[in-house]
Order: C-alpha cells, then sequence, then structure tokens
C-alpha cells in the first residue's frame, strides 16, 4: 500500500536538532506540583501563541509533506525536512521564553523525551546512509530500519500535538483519565480508518490487487480485533453503569460482525458487514446519555455522521465498486462469485467474471466520474465523525458550555477542521502520486527497460544517478531509498 511517510533525512538538521526537539515547552516546572488549579486561565501570550502555530504548521503539514518527497525520492525532499527541523528548533526556543501561564506535568512533557530515541536513531541512520558504504550487507537493512522509523513519525507528531492540546486546558486528569482516553484513542482511530481508505480508494488499488484480498477482509479484521480489546477494558470495578455496558456490548458487536465479514470476505469477495457495524455503532452513540443537553446534541451529530459514513460506504460497495478498477465495463456473464471485487481476477480465483464493453460508453464514463467523485464521501464522512468525537469529552464540553457557545456553532467549528484535515490528506495522497519517481511517465511495458531512460514529467525532478548506474538506468519500484 503506498505510504505517505519519511525517507532520507538532512544530515545538517539532524545534526542540530534531536536534543532540542526531545525537550517541550510543557515539561513540568521545579515547582509544578505547587502551580494552582486557576492555571488553565490564565492568558496565554503571544510567544507561547507563535510557538503552538509553529510546531502545529511543521509537525501536522511540513514533516508529512516532506515524507512524502521521502518515499518519492523527490530533490525537495532534503530541503524541505532540513526547513522543518530548523523551524522546530525555533519552536523549542520560543516554548521556553513564554511567559504567564505555567503548565502541571503532562503526558506531552513526559513523551517529548521518548521522541528523542527516534529523532536519535534517524540521526544515526541517516549520517550512516549518506555515506553509501556497506552497500551490500548493513545499508539495505538500515535503509529498511529508517524508512520503518520515519513512518511512524506521522503518529508520534499526531499523539504529541493532542498531548499539547490536552496539557494546555489541563485535561484529562484524575477521574477524567478514562473518558479522555475512549475519545482520543476512538476518535483517532476513525481518522486512521478514513486515511487508509482513501488511501486504498484513491492510489492503493494495485496494492488490493496484489494482496488478492477485499478491502472488507482487512477492515473485518480490524474491527474484530478492536471489538475484542473493547469488550474486556470498558468496563472498571464492581458496579455496571449504563455507559459500561453500552461500550461493552459495542465491543461485543464489533467482534461478532468482524467474524461474519472475515467470512464473507472470503474467496476475496467484498461485503457490507463494516458499513452495517458503522451505522449500528454511529447510532448507538447518538442514543448514549449525556449529562449536558449541548453534550447530548454533539453526540447525536457525531452519531449521525458517522451512520452517514457506514451508507456511503454501503453504497461505494454496492454501486460504485465495479467501476472502481476504472474499467468501463458490464457484466456479461453470472458475477456471483465476484461481488465487484477490487481486485483483479488470478489463478487462486479462476471464477473471476468475463467482461464485455458497455454498448454505451458515454453511461459507462459517467459511472466512473461518479465513482471518482464519491469515493471521498466516506473517508470525509469518517474524517468527521472522528473530530467531532475527539472534541466531546466531557471537559471540553463543559467549557464550552459554559462559555455560552451553541452546538451549532461548535459542531460547524469541527466540520471547518474535518475539512482542513481532508483537504491535507488528499494533498499528501496527491503528491505521493505527482511527485519524485512517480512524476516521470511510464515507459511502455513492451520496450526494453534497459534501452531507454525515462522521461521526466516534471523539470523539476530528474533521478540523480549513483556511480554503479549507468545515465540510463529507469528507476523502477524496487530501487532502494535513500
Amino acid at each position: 500500500m503506498p505510504s505517505v511517510q519519511m525517507a532520507a533525512p538532512s544530515i545538517l538538521a539532524y545534526a542540530i536538532i534531536p536534543l532540542l526537539a526531545s525537550v517541550d515547552f510543557a515539561r513540568a516546572h521545579e515547582h509544578a506540583d505547587e502551580l494552582a488549579a486557576d492555571e488553565a486561565n490564565k492568558p496565554t501570550d503571544t510567544i507561547l501563541w507563535i510557538h503552538i502555530c509553529l510546531q502545529v504548521a511543521v509537525w501536522g503539514v511540513l514533516f508529512p509533506i516532506g515524507m512524502v518527497l521521502g518515499i518519492t525520492r523527490s530533490r525537495w525532499h532534503v530541503p524541505l525536512q532540513s526547513v522543518g527541523f530548523v523551524l522546530t528548533a525555533g519552536g523549542y526556543i520560543l516554548g521556553h521564553s513564554h511567559g504567564g501561564r505555567m503548565f502541571l506535568p503532562s503526558a506531552h512533557g513526559a513523551f517529548a523525551s521518548v521522541l528523542f530515541a527516534p529523532m536519535a536513531a534517524m540521526l544515526v541512520l541517516g549520517v550512516y546512509l549518506k555515506l553509501h558504504i556497506h552497500e551490500h550487507s548493513i545499508r539495505p537493512w538500515a535503509v529498511r530500519l529508517h524508512g520503518l522509523i520515519g513512518k511512524a513519525f506521522p503518529v508520534f507528531g499526531w499523539t504529541q500535538m493532542l498531548f499539547g492540546a490536552i496539557a494546555y486546558r489541563g485535561y484529562c486528569r484524575e477521574d477524567n483519565l478514562g473518558q479522555c482516553l475512549a475519545h482520543y484513542i476512538m476518535g483517532s482511530g476513525f481518522i486512521a480508518y478514513a486515511v487508509i481508505m482513501a488511501i486504498m480508494l484513491l492510489v492503493g488499488e494495485a496494492w488490493v490487487r496484489r494482496s488478492g484480498r477485499s478491502p472488507e477482509w482487512w477492515d473485518s479484521w480490524v474491527i474484530m480485533l478492536w471489538g475484542i480489546v473493547n469488550t474486556f477494558t470498558e468496563h472498571r470495578g464492581n458496579t455496571w453503569s449504563v455507559k459500561d455496558m453500552q461500550h461493552t456490548i459495542l465491543g461485543i458487536l464489533w467482534w461478532a460482525g468482524g467474524v461474519l465479514g472475515i467470512f464473507l470476505a472470503r474467496n476475496n469477495k467484498r461485503n457490507v458487514v463494516p458499513s452495517i457495524i458503522l451505522i449500528l455503532t454511529g447510532w448507538a452513540m447518538s442514543e448514549h446519555a449525556q449529562s449536558l443537553m449541548l453534550s447530548t446534541k454533539v453526540h447525536a451529530m457525531f452519531g449521525t455522521t458517522l451512520m452517514l459514513a457506514g451508507l456511503a460506504r454501503m453504497i461505494e460497495v454496492c454501486v460504485f465498486s465495479s467501476t472502481s478498477t476504472g474499467s468501463a465495463v458490464e457484466v456479461v456473464e453470472d458475477d456471483s462469485n465476484s461481488d465487484h471485487t477490487l481486485a483483479e481476477p488470478s489463478p487462486r480465483y479462476p471464477a473471476a467474471p468475463r467482461y464485455a464493453p458497455s454498448p454505451d460508453t458515454s453511461i459507462d464514463s459517467g459511472k466512473a466520474a461518479a465513482a471518482k467523485a464519491f469515493r471521498h464521501l466516506p473517508a470525509f464522512l469518517l474524517v468527521a465523525s472522528g473530530v467531532i468525537f475527539m472534541s466531546a469529552t466531557d471537559e471540553e464540553l463543559q467549557f464550552v458550555h459554559n462559555n455560552e457557545m451553541d452546538h451549532v456553532t461548535y459542531i460547524l467549528i469541527m466540520f471547518s477542521i474535518a475539512f482542513l484535515l481532508y483537504a491535507l490528506i488528499v494533498l499528501i495522497i496527491n503528491l505521493y502520486a505527482t511527485t519524485g519517481r512517480n512524476a516521470s511517465v511510464k515507459e511502455d511495458r513492451n520496450i526494453d527497460r534497459n534501452s531507454i531512460a525515462m522521461t521526466p514529467r516534471s523539470k523539476w525532478y530528474f533521478r540523480v544517478p549513483n556511480a554503479d548506474r549507468s545515465p540510463l538506468h529507469v528507476v523502477g519500484e524496487d530501487d532502494e531509498e535513500d
């Protein structure tokens, strides 16, 4: 599956930043335990605002883009990552220069120290890879390890930004920790699901075909495993509350439905079980008992959005999946064994359907265009449901209630954030498909690969050949990442 992550680092940037980036402004000050509870209500000075905005821009936008350029081996990867690390250093300095509000010890500060390990590892690996030594022994393994750590950086960045938002308001302490974990982990899970779905539907169909599994096979496994975890973690203590029972039965619903989805997805078939689970989960959450009317309305909107995501996914499977391969075709023989799977026929599944061109290609073209447009809907709705759910903790909604903001305004703010987040996701996926090695025109499969060099699609990119490569070397899928 295409990934939107990190490749080669800048030696200069990695030599300067790792130690600085391992510490953050929200770490405990010497007497943080003595800070009054009203610190969260003190004003935020300009320096701290600049720090927050700068770090969000770097970790939320600049680094993910740089990581994509690394995966596609673009020339712009190293300069962009270098700028990002320099700005991170600036953000660190600003974070320790602010006045006014102080912060209690938090996961944000502790996780900043944990981040030192992957940052240091990337420094060592980056310097080693730039030396181009041990080409046929150690270096291939260093490339893989470098890529593995780099691919975890978006998760690190997302987690640290969440910890930062929590530390800023002083949330998720004492009795509020459990519901915070539930909202932030599940909300992040919906957004991650949306990212994976967008990748599969927009640029990952070839991976789906190679895997020999329909998308619902993967969905159902994740749903089943997540349901097993939730079944045994949602209840604490000896007394069963209404919420405990609802959350636990949702866990049972997920693993039971996941088992059915896996069974129906055998032989590379598609099914609607994951969609049904989304719809039932959304309905349950829309009926979730809440203490505030504001919270009730926000949870209802979350549930409605999740139900719409499930419905959109069901329509994508049942109506548009036959055109998702980009072929304007119609089935001319019995299609009972394929269920319009995204995956192409293979020797493992000899009962695949046979197709013939439709007599009305304009109708087929219109349906293909509709499929390309519609496939954004389930992914976006999952992003929106994740954002709304993450914003629906008791402390957040109590703060909104105290400031006399109505649910309509609050929900529209969350949808605005969802639009921006999905725009970033689509931008990053598009960069993967159009930059670096993917910007080159693919050569004719019938022409000898060693007889020609690929023509660059853009004047801004052309692969610099290594010493052991001829100028006519064609960059392939199996070339090493450096």
